[in-house]
C-alpha cells in the first residue's frame, strides 16, 4: 500500500487552489506503473518523490522527483516541485 496525500498548492484554503497528489515511496515503482497511478488521480499533476541517486546527490538534491500528468512524464513542473517541497517539510 502506498501513502498519498492531495494538497492544494498556492493557497491556504482547504480545496481553492491547484490540487496536487503526492505518492510516497514509490522508488520500486515502474514508469508505466507511476503513470497508471497519475491517470487515477486525473489531477493535472501527480508527484512521486524519490530517494536521489548518487548523480544527483553530487548535483546537490536531497531527493528525486518524477512529475506525471495524465498522459505523460514531465522534466519539470512549478506547481508539483512547490506542492512537494511543502508537503515533506511538513511531514
Amino acid at each position: 500500500m502506498l501513502e498519498y496525500h492531495v494538497v492544494d498548492v498556492f493557497t491556504d484554503t482547504p480545496f481553492a487552489g491547484n490540487p496536487l497528489a503526492v505518492v510516497l515511496d514509490s522508488d520500486g515503482l515502474s514508469t508505466n506503473q507511476l503513470q497508471v497511478l497519475a491517470r487515477e488521480f486525473q489531477l493535472s499533476e501527480t508527484a512521486f518523490p524519490q530517494r536521489a541517486t548518487s548523480a544527483d546527490r553530487a548535483a546537490g538534491a536531497d531527493y528525486r522527483l518524477r512529475i506525471f500528468t495524465p498522459d505523460v512524464e514531465l522534466p519539470f513542473a512549478g506547481h508539483p516541485s512547490l506542492g512537494t517541497a511543502w508537503l515533506l517539510r511538513r511531514l
